[in-house]
């Protein structure tokens, strides 16, 4: 899936040069078991995506973890395209951190792509002691060769927002990637962008907040994320925090592709806006909101006002396109980021959500909409839940959308999610004119999973992908 030349390392030399890598052919994400009734461990689902294949749109691989209720969520690789100038380097492994266990899961997908197997297994204790970090989240590979993941709290619960740092060949647990006692207070997502000498991380919540569900209470107390945190890349230190205005759980972040840009964007799922950091000509960084999505006022829910839970944000690698998923409402939306500064509707497209008609909720008032969306069936199958993880393929043309968010959440907002497991599918995407539109050939139903229904989370392609790579 890599280009390979000579001289070449993993990934590709530019963002506009993967858009021309292979269509991808498989897809790797994780299953989730913990909060679904089932007892078994959380698994890595190999997915047919070759649309010549024979076992097109279906699992073909089942890879079980040796431990019950990790909560499996995001991944990255041992080295990506920020390694592209060093030949030694080869993308091999997949780095799959647990959410809740905080066990770190080395997997091999090179030996056998159709086939992934355990490598190592990073024990709790280990990262621990080292680094006094648990609550792992996003992963990513840094030009050092060293793999560095986000925590969301302290060995018991606590929020605490610091970076395990891990070695890329051994993975050994070396420490943490701040400095002693320099760890931002709550944690979640982070972006580099080594060229500004920058690093941007977000805030959820404590662990002990979200762990088993979402009380609207702890929202008023003040206890999940409104900031980010701008650190200096060399130094591995804290120099600004950004309070987000209406900005509340801000959580994926997205730098523009293009390593020379100053510029990105952030996705508070809470706030249900998007707002965009940049850099001043002083050196500093700041934050101004550029999307809103209105809440609906509602009946049979459990707030009278639904926000939409932005809760994943793709950049197309031409950085022309921003993607993200309502995971509430339950749409997913293409902006056109051509001037950042004013982002433009391009496509919209809705896949089930909590304001279906037939429902329980009834929308009393909508600035968006004339009726409530019509439930999604695909291949027979009403779709549980909204559109939550969304990945892109490296030319543009292909979204791929799971629909589970975090077992705790899903079971409260969506307990059909739980009863009848998440679905993957696939949009169409016009990058001329703009548009997304639904494949009605693909889906992945992990509702008829051997072992019972799963929760299907964040997607990966063996090649690397525009939510794991970083240029430098």
């Amino acid at each position: 899936m890599a280009t390979k030349c000579g001289k070449c390392g993993p990934g590709y030399p530019s963002p506009l040069e993967a858009m021309k890598g292979p269509r991808e052919e498989l897809v790797y994400l994780p299953c989730i078991y913990r909060n679904t009734g089932t007892e078994a461990p959380d698994y890595l689902a190999t997915v047919d995506v070759n649309p010549k294949s024979p076992q097109y749109s279906q699992v073909i691989h089942r890879l079980p973890m040796p431990n019950l209720k990790d909560e499996l969520h995001h991944s990255g690789w041992n080295t990506c395209s920020s390694c592209f100038g060093d030949s030694t380097k080869s993308r091999t492994k997949l780095v799959l951190p647990s959410l809740i266990s905080s066990r770190v899961y080395v997997v091999d997908v090179a030996t056998e792509p159709r086939a992934p197997k355990l490598h190592k297994v990073i024990e709790p204790k280990e990262i621990h002691a080292k680094c006094d970090l648990g609550y792992l989240h996003t992963s990513h590979c840094l030009a050092s060769g060293e793999v560095m993941i986000s925590a969301l709290g302290d060995p018991k619960g606590n929020s605490k927002g610091g970076f395990v740092l891990l070695d890329g060949e051994t993975f050994e647990v070396k420490g943490t990637w701040e400095r002693p006692g320099g760890a931002a207070p709550m944690g979640y997502d982070f972006w580099y962008q080594p060229r500004h000498n920058v690093m941007i991380s977000t805030e959820w919540a404590a662990p002990n907040v979200l762990r088993d569900g979402f009380n609207p209470a702890d929202v008023e107390a003040g206890l999940y994320g409104q900031r980010l945190h701008v650190w200096d890349w060399q130094r591995h230190e804290r120099v600004q925090t950004l309070t987000l205005q209406d900005g509340l759980i801000p959580l994926e972040i997205r730098f523009l592709h293009n390593p020379a840009a100053d510029q990105g964007f952030v996705g508070c799922a809470l706030g249900s806006n998007i707002q965009r950091f940049y850099k001043n000509q002083g050196g500093t960084w700041s934050v101004e909101k550029v999307i809103q999505v209105p809440p609906k006022k509602v009946k049979g829910w459990i707030l009278p006002e639904m926000p939409s839970l932005i809760t994943d944000i793709l950049l197309s690698l031409d950085d022309r396109f921003l993607y993200f998923s309502n995971w509430l409402h339950g749409d997913l939306r293409q902006y056109d980021i051509s001037d950042p500064k004013r982002p433009r509707l391009a496509g919209q497209i809705f896949l089930g959500g909590s304001i279906v008609k037939g429902g329980p909720v009834q929308v009393l008032e909508d600035q968006e909409l004339k009726c409530q969306p019509e439930p999604l069936v695909v291949k027979g199958k009403r779709v549980a839940g909204g559109p939550q993880m969304i990945q892109l393929s490296l030319d543009g043309t292909r979204l791929y959308v799971t629909t589970s968010l975090y077992s705790a959440w899903d079971k409260q907002f969506y307990p059909d999610l739980i009863r009848e497991g998440s679905v993957m599918l696939q949009i169409d995407v016009d990058t001329v004119r703009g548009g997304l539109k639904l494949n009605p050939n693909f889906l992945v139903d992990f509702g008829k999973e051997p072992l019972g229904p799963a929760l299907a989370h964040e997607l990966r392609y063996p090649g690397g992908d525009c939510s794991s790579d970083i240029w430098l």
